[in-house]
């Protein structure tokens, strides 16, 4: 059932509250006191590595004449835009840098290799997601209004259809993500210039997008445009799957608890911080594997800190363990496959109607 007292499932008291919240407070002033260049120099370093990577990897497919050598740049290409899209363009839209002053690594400015349009991702994502997070009726991450991951969504018959909505949903993540947004701004906006407006910003960042992937790039390849294009829609998909798994990893699994609306009524600091910690999960990760995802193998501290740098987190986690520990808390992981295992898991045993008999959670 959803949890409507944050405090009270818990069982702690308001001082502990109080105090859980202090300290969270205190790892985030000593993070922000501690940022400085070698800070800055880290996300340059990962703007050139990414953008490097991504050249070469276009050279490599238009100059090799072996398959093997498509191969290589295709999957050099998908790794160069999994890190655009999650350690550059998801880190740098939530403000992580927005300290450095950089107009050009601000989360204003930055528009990121995908087909949705940035802002519109930062009010569903930045707002909707992160400050209502698993609270049902706001946040519309809960099953991204395909998938039922909690018995707290009622059963509809479309649910049936999870094993296929769940493999398109992975395939075509990206286009998730813009139609997420641009449904979020179409809620958010008062009037219907304001929606129209934001309409042509979402068509034409489509049509951007699809330009420079399968029309430019591939006439720019001249007589090998055939190889450019596959590459591009091998390299898009394959992207796409692998920020789904990350974001299922860290949104899905057993354990990770939904909210009722009403644990929004007298919200302190510190219960949001515990609804953070409760409706999020992470998976191990040593760090390539964490900065291939975006840092977002550590999903409770990016929760709890959203805006601090991805490049910090792994410090912050040891930090957030040992609070964990000390006041009895719950900290959600697991090994990468274990935690992919438990979210298909939850997703098709929710499928069904209620009480139609399924394995048992574990």
């Amino acid at each position: 059932m959803a949890i409507s007292d944050v405090s009270a499932y818990m069982h702690l008291s308001t001082a502990d509250v109080e105090a859980i919240a202090d300290e969270l407070d205190a790892i985030r002033q000593d993070v922000e006191e501690s940022l400085g260049a070698k800070d800055a120099a880290y996300i340059r370093r990962v703007i050139h590595f990414q953008r490097v990577l991504d050249a070469s990897a276009r050279l490599l497919i238009v100059g090799s004449r072996s398959r093997s050598g498509w191969w290589l740049g295709t999957a050099a290409l998908a790794y160069a835009k999994s890190v655009e899209n999650m350690e550059l363009g998801h880190n740098v839209s939530h403000g992580q840098w927005d300290w450095m002053n950089d107009p050009e690594i601000h989360s204003t400015s930055w528009e990121w290799d995908m087909v949705g349009v940035s802002a519109q991702w930062r009010y569903s994502h930045n707002y909707r997601h992160h400050i209502f997070s698993n609270v049902l009726g706001m946040d519309e991450d809960i099953g991204y209004r395909l998938l039922r991951v909690t018995p707290d969504q009622p059963w509809r018959s479309p649910y049936l259809l999870t094993p296929l909505r769940n493999l398109l949903l992975a395939a075509s993540f990206e286009w998730g993500i813009a139609l997420h947004g641009i449904r979020s701004e179409r809620d958010r906006v008062d009037t219907a210039a304001a929606e129209s407006a934001e309409q042509r910003r979402f068509f034409a960042k489509i049509a951007r997008q699809l330009g420079k992937d399968y029309v430019l790039l591939p006439a720019l390849s001249l007589r090998r445009w055939r190889r450019t294009l596959s590459a591009n829609v091998t390299a898009n998909l394959l992207r796409n799957v692998w920020v789904y798994v990350n974001i299922i990893c860290g949104h899905i699994p057993d354990g990770v608890e939904t909210f009722d609306p009403a644990v929004l009524d007298g919200e302190t600091k510190g219960e949001w911080y515990l609804r953070q910690m409760l409706g999020t999960a992470n998976f191990k990760a040593g760090p390539l594997l964490a900065f291939s995802g975006g840092h977002l193998c550590y999903q409770i501290e990016h929760h709890l800190f959203p805006d601090l740098p991805s490049n910090r987190l792994p410090q912050i986690s040891v930090r957030v363990q040992e609070l964990c520990k000390k006041y009895d808390l719950p900290y959600n992981t697991g090994s990468l496959p274990r935690q992919y295992f438990r979210t298909q898991r939850t997703i098709h045993k929710l499928a069904v109607p209620d009480g139609f008999p399924t394995v048992g959670r574990g």
